[in-house]
């Protein structure tokens, strides 16, 4: 699907499950795209279980652009795409945000404006490389921000950190770097989660089908 933003045109892969119980949308990563080895297998596993994922690339990738737009661009262009997609295909479906890196950071920005369920963030880029002792290059405000159930899946290596645990936020770590090319680990990381997740919204909805 090709989406009209006001940075441009934006594209959705929609992965759709059969009678799905939720929507999940993801974003890539900076410098990647949403063929990732982590975002495929998460893919994977939410459509096992009934759950519509759609893969979201931003308009600088769309259009060819190597370098990312600033914060508030990406983040403009993300919040429109998903009220698109909310309005069309995502109707009527709990919606979690989530992504990879850059794409992370972006969902966990937004969840509160959008009305996310759940966040999940794969390899969230904690602090620039190096710079783990620097608390004005933490990125750990956008996480603590995030006010609805949370995973982080982090390589045990990645160089970008590896963030806490907090109340409503859990991390899962798993072999490799910031690249979770390990696909079975991400997966399993992921899927109780996630199924846990879907088992949180269907009373919920039954309820509301009965209010109807």
């Amino acid at each position: 699907m090709e989406l009209d933003t006001a940075q441009g045109l934006a594209r959705a892969h929609l992965h759709a499950a059969e009678r799905p119980a939720a929507a999940l949308v993801l974003g890539h990563g900076a410098g990647g795209g949403v063929g990732a080895p982590d975002l495929r297998a998460v893919t994977d596993v939410a459509r096992s279980l009934v759950i519509t994922v759609a893969l979201v690339e931003q308009p600088y990738v769309v259009a060819g652009r190597r370098s990312p737009a600033p914060a508030p661009r990406l983040d403009a262009a993300w919040t429109a795409v998903v009220a698109q997609l909310r309005e069309e295909a995502l109707r009527g479906l709990p919606l979690m945000l989530g992504g990879r890196s850059a794409g992370a950071r972006v969902a966990c920005r937004t969840a509160a404006e959008l009305g996310a369920v759940a966040v999940l963030c794969l390899a969230f880029p904690l602090h620039p490389p190096g710079r783990g002792g620097d608390p004005s290059a933490s990125r750990l405000g956008e996480l603590d921000a995030v006010r609805v159930p949370t995973l982080v899946v982090q390589g045990e290596s990645d160089p970008f950190g590896m963030p806490p645990a907090g109340p409503r936020r859990a991390v899962a770590r798993v072999p490799g770097d910031h690249g979770l090319r390990s696909t079975a680990a991400v997966a399993e990381a992921t899927r109780d989660w996630l199924a846990a997740r879907v088992g949180e919204q269907r009373p919920a909805r039954a309820a509301g089908a009965r209010a109807m």
